[in-house]
């Protein structure tokens, strides 16, 4: 059989400036396997795989796309991209077994190669400290609902710093919190599986208070200019009508989802709307004195990871006493989807942008994460042409273009992922990968969405280089 595609073709980004950054990323757990070598104990997530039925086809990350043991070869890739800077993870339960005491010094060690290769090709490392694998000791002791969780953060924060930020000056404190706090605590739909409304938004305020304790100690020790952000995974939603009860579906969606996390990092203080129709049910979020001025301190950058667009109606039944979707219902309008099942709207990601610029200005952008799961194969030609992920890069990318065009401060777009990996509750079902990877063999293989991007950057660059 004849495999025929139609390739897209690399084109020069116009308007993105020579400072602009390109990037792909990935996460530890996801990526890395090794999950009981070298001193490593169990995160959330291995316990959470454990679970019969946690995850779709039974796996966890125990081996995953074994990058501890391939690190040098998989920065050469990175670096064959062409980007300007790779977005990682830490593993804490690596670094800091339990969550509490010193450094593993063979954990530590891992990454501080891996600084020194990136740096060694020409690639800035990008940190990110917490990408949900939660040490299982503390989860035990309380997890995220417990307010000694987000000081236990701080203290690793400053472990990673001591051993690493001679060299690193890009940090994220967190990665999508939001999603930590409602799929952990609430939903159980991951890591560490628990349902009960009160104890995600206890979660969510302790998430948030680890970035402003965490952000704060980074600072205090930095002996070089260093810019420390956070990551928030943000939607540009939709009202299903024009009806009153989906224009109030919307804004309790787009409340939950959106604004109880930027409105305490950017204006410090929580949204009064949320917080009114949580008193209305007997919940509250547990702050303390000070916590929002910690948690406003101002970030160098707001990372923002872009998914997911969802058309929001109301259910028709009053929104009940717990849960962050009760009372709202997400309605199909027939748009093309991922195979995770998600919406693809790249003039989302553009809004959303805007939206930020325009109601928190002042606050620099970069998109940490913009990807898709398709099922991509292997052709008969050994190669993986994957047109839909490609078009997906292309349409979001110039989606950024738009935003910078109409005055959006956006300074970078990292890619996800850079290669197949663990994807959480799906296990290994759902590729997002610049570069996939063969679980039985892992064999890596550049699909053409990555030489697409590869040289989209060349052109994009003119003559600048990396």
């Amino acid at each position: 059989m004849v495999n025929t595609f139609d390739p897209i073709a690399p084109v020069a980004v116009p308007g993105l400036p020579d400072r602009f950054l390109w990037g792909v990323a990935t996460s530890a757990y996801q990526i890395e396997g090794a999950a009981a070598e070298d001193g490593r104990t169990d995160s959330i997530w291995d316990t959470f795989t454990r679970e019969p039925g946690a995850v779709a086809d039974r796996s966890s990350g125990a081996t995953a796309a074994d990058h501890y043991h391939r690190m040098p070869q998989d920065v050469a890739m990175i670096a064959d991209l062409g980007v300007d800077v790779y977005r990682f993870s830490v593993s804490w339960p690596r670094v800091q077994p339990g969550g509490t005491g010193p450094v593993n010094p063979r954990g530590i060690a891992f990454y501080d190669r891996l600084v020194d290769e990136l740096l060694g090709r020409g690639v800035r490392p990008w940190l990110t400290l917490y990408h949900w694998d939660l040490p299982q000791e503390l989860e035990d002791a309380g997890g995220w609902p417990a307010r000694d969780t987000a000081h236990r953060f701080a203290d690793y924060a400053a472990l990673v710093h001591e051993a690493l930020g001679d060299r690193v000056s890009d940090w994220s404190t967190l990665n999508e919190p939001g999603v930590a706090a409602v799929c952990g605590y609430a939903n159980a739909s991951h890591a560490p599986g628990r349902r009960d409304f009160a104890a995600s938004l206890d979660a969510t305020h302790h998430l948030l208070l680890a970035h402003g304790l965490a952000a704060g100690r980074l600072r205090e020790n930095a002996t070089a200019p260093i810019e420390v952000g956070i990551t928030l995974d943000l939607a540009d939603d939709v009202a299903a009508s024009t009806r009153p009860e989906d224009q109030e579906a919307l804004r309790r969606w787009d409340g939950f989802s959106n604004c109880l996390f930027l409105d305490p990092l950017l204006r410090g203080s929580y949204p009064e709307d949320v917080v009114g129709r949580l008193a209305r049910t007997g919940h509250r979020l547990p702050v303390e004195d000070g916590d929002l001025e910690l948690i406003a301190a101002p970030v160098d950058v707001l990372g923002v990871n872009y998914y997911r667009y969802d058309t929001v109606a109301a259910t028709g039944q009053p929104a009940g006493e717990a849960g962050y979707e009760q009372g709202i219902r997400m309605v199909d309008t027939g748009l093309p989807r991922t195979a995770m099942g998600w919406n693809i709207v790249p003039d989302g990601l553009e809004r959303i942008l805007l939206r930020l610029s325009r109601e928190y200005p002042g606050t620099p952008l970069v998109v940490t994460e913009n990807g898709a799961a398709f099922d991509d194969t292997v052709a008969g030609d050994g190669a993986v042409h994957d047109v839909r992920r490609t078009a997906y890069l292309r349409d979001h990318i110039a989606a950024v273009a738009r935003a910078r065009a109409a005055g959006a401060d956006v300074r970078g777009y990292f890619a996800w992922s850079l290669m197949d990996n663990f994807e959480w509750a799906e296990g290994y079902r759902k590729r997002f990968g610049l570069i996939r990877v063969d679980y039985a063999t892992q064999q890596r293989i550049i699909k053409d969405s990555a030489h697409w991007y590869r040289e989209t950057i060349r052109l994009s660059r003119g003559d600048r280089g990396r």
